[in-house]
């Protein structure tokens, strides 16, 4: 291997030197000796003999005639596009880190230099295609360009422009065919990410001006680099979907979006969505073998397949954690291992904090807006491809619609804008009566539009880990309290498992862990003993239906927070906003509910040496568990009904009227 002049840096761009590169990934370069241009590969000629033969061999005449057709025929497929001769150009000494390609293919930047070709003086990219599949994929690149080519506006701007070819010859597999692209800039979408500055060198390579921002229905630019950051988002995958979506419309799936084959042009301020090679045609090659029905899946599919592509793009450009191949290998073994992605803030949260530094914005950006982020990548990255969100309705979803930009939500975000808002507010831990007032409002609005009210609906999303998030009742600390022990709750979870038989029987498990504190300066250092309560039950499942008493017959003279709660609800949901989306009048006298029916409780602690033998310890120490955590969550027959449950949130209602908030978690969180 010789290489001349050539040196690696993380703000790389080009390589130099008289060398041409092999490229095997996106970042790593082989460098060749570049030959004399008399003898360069792909310059050779082949050197054909021609001879007549008589009349008298005519299968061999045949054959010949034959083979002559075959190579008419496939230029003339590809008569859309121009066949070049290596003279055309004059290829350059240098190549850009960002065009890297496959292991089977060679790269080279080249000026075109025929003053009678449109392209005079055009700066493209030669992809010399090694083997039989890379020329496959060159051939398929100028196959599908015939489609994508008639709508000119959307394919100048949201695909790589294939000019053409060069090939000695159509029929012979041995023969060298190169691939001549247009040249968008000299960085992957990937190698603009990996920038220490990608934000500024991002704005001012796209020219961010008022006209640019409307397009994302903003009308600011500048302002704080988490809204910076957010602006840019949503310019680049509004670009991505609406080239993905060109791409649909004319019957093909891409299969290949990844960062390394996305490029933003500095000339019309778009994403080039990368060369089809790999394209794939929504109906089969026979119409007459496959049915109506077997097309629109096989559709539906090819799309899941790039909108989960798409998904993965979306998660990179907003958590740049995950541009580091160990975490975002975690992140794909989320989702492989069959976790709802609903779950995946409870997962990223704890995965990426521990990787990232103070200006990182990417959870603050999915938290934006209700959540928004976090629906659209769920729905993005959605277990079964017909959840998967389209093209159309991700550019219709609040996430990537600036604010000058009136979206309607569906019913479906609006529950996620709620539980969202929940988490948000619980996860403050500032617990004074304005939060208090606000949580319980948006519990309410979440019971009513609950949206599995009957109990067969549980029986699957019910069993699971669950976090305890937050609790409508008593909330009571160390602060203001002299207890013999102090102890400091940890994490409390209701562990809820389906037995076999019968099928509406569960087993529950509440699993709380504490610290036993035992210096005086427990307020500066939380160290301690560390202990554990567990508290098992098996519960019934049963329907049933949840009652709310009218004012007026309640015989109470102190003012109750449900009612208060409920005509905050009816008043919110009255208003023009709520009204097209919810139509409700009035606040039912009813809900449908899934009753629990508890048996009896059994009860396990555990304390760490050296308390583990000290009983009048370990009794103070449950006494003062008892106190700060909720009594549900100890005595689990208070709990009498399940009010709300999606993919990622239960709302469990006690025997005295106070909800408990919990949030879905997994192994892996």
């Amino acid at each position: 291997m010789a290489g001349m002049g050539v040196y690696s840096s993380p703000k790389m761009e080009y390589v130099e030197g008289g060398c041409f590169s092999f490229i095997n990934s996106s970042t790593s370069l082989k460098l060749w000796p570049m030959i004399a241009r008399k003898n360069f590969p792909i310059w050779r000629k082949r050197v054909q003999v021609t001879c007549s033969l008589p009349n008298t061999l005519s299968p061999l005449g045949s054959e010949d005639n034959a083979t002559l057709t075959s190579s008419d025929s496939l230029e003339d497929e590809f008569s859309h596009v121009t066949k070049f001769e290596m003279s055309d150009f004059k290829i350059r000494n240098r190549v850009s880190i960002g065009l890297g390609g496959k292991g089977d293919e060679i790269v080279f930047e080249a000026m075109v230099n025929d003053p009678h070709s449109p392209l005079y003086k055009t700066r493209v990219v030669l992809r010399q295609l090694l083997s039989a599949r890379a020329k496959r994929r060159g051939r398929r690149a100028i196959e599908v360009l015939k489609r994508l080519a008639r709508r000119k506006l959307m394919y100048h701007s949201y695909s790589m422009q294939v000019h053409g070819y060069i090939c000695s010859s159509m029929i012979d597999e041995n023969s060298s065919f190169t691939l001549v692209h247009g040249h968008h800039g000299s960085s992957s979408l990937r190698h603009w990410l990996q920038r220490s500055d990608w934000l500024p060198t991002l704005e001012a390579t796209l020219s961010l001006d008022q006209e640019s921002v409307r397009r994302v229905g903003d009308d600011t630019i500048g302002g704080p680099a988490i809204s910076r950051q957010l602006r840019l988002i949503r310019i680049l995958m509004r670009d991505l979907l609406i080239g993905v979506n060109y791409v649909h419309s004319h019957g093909l799936a891409h299969t290949e979006l990844r960062l390394e084959n996305l490029h933003i042009s500095a000339v019309d301020k778009h994403i080039k969505v990368g060369i089809l090679g790999n394209a794939a045609d929504f109906n089969e090659a026979d119409p007459a073998d496959n049915t109506s029905d077997d097309n629109m899946d096989r559709r539906r599919m090819m799309i899941a397949f790039d909108m989960r592509c798409v998904g993965f793009i979306m998660a990179k450009m907003v958590l740049r954690e995950l541009m580091d191949p160990t975490i975002f290998a975690k992140f794909k073994a989320f989702l492989t291992k069959g976790n709802d992605p609903s779950c995946l803030r409870e997962f990223l949260v704890h995965a990426v904090k521990r990787n990232s530094s103070a200006e990182n914005f990417g959870l603050q950006i999915l938290d934006r807006n209700w959540g928004a982020g976090w629906h659209l990548l769920s729905v993005l990255l959605a277990p079964k491809p017909f959840d998967r969100i389209s093209c159309l309705n991700a550019l219709r979803h609040p996430f990537l619609c600036g604010p000058k930009w009136r979206v309607n939500p569906s019913v479906d975000l609006i529950r996620w804008s709620l539980g969202s808002t929940t988490v948000r507010i619980a996860e403050e831990y500032i617990y004074g009566q304005q939060q208090r007032s606000r949580l319980a409002h948006f519990i309410e609005l979440m019971e009513m539009l609950n949206p599995y009210p009957k109990p067969k609906h549980w029986l699957g999303l019910l069993p699971g880990k669950w976090r305890l998030l937050y609790c409508t009742g008593r909330h009571i600390g160390l602060t203001l309290r002299q207890p013999s022990v102090r102890a400091l709750i940890g994490e409390a979870y209701l562990t809820i498992s389906k037995v076999s038989k019968p099928n509406t029987t569960f087993s529950a498990a509440s699993h709380i862990s504490f610290t036993v504190m035992a210096g005086r300066d427990w307020a500066h250092d939380k160290s301690g003993v560390g202990g554990k309560l567990q508290v098992n039950s098996f519960s019934r499942l049963r329907a049933g239906r949840r009652l709310y008493l009218k004012e007026e017959t309640t015989t109470s003279t102190s003012p109750s927070a449900t009612p208060d709660a409920q005509a905050s609800v009816l008043k919110r949901l009255s208003s023009k906003k709520w009204r097209k989306a919810i139509p409700i009048n009035e606040v039912p006298s009813s809900l449908s509910v899934a009753k629990l029916v508890s048996s009896e409780i059994d009860v396990m602690m555990s304390l760490n040496e050296p308390l583990s033998g000290n009983m009048e310890v370990a009794q103070k120490a449950l006494q003062e568990v008892r106190t700060q955590i909720p009594p549900e969550m100890f005595d689990l027959s208070k709990i009498v009904c399940g009010t709300y449950l999606d993919s990622r949130l239960l709302v469990l209602r006690s025997v005295n009227g106070s909800a408990l908030v919990f949030t879905r978690c997994t192994n892996d969180s």
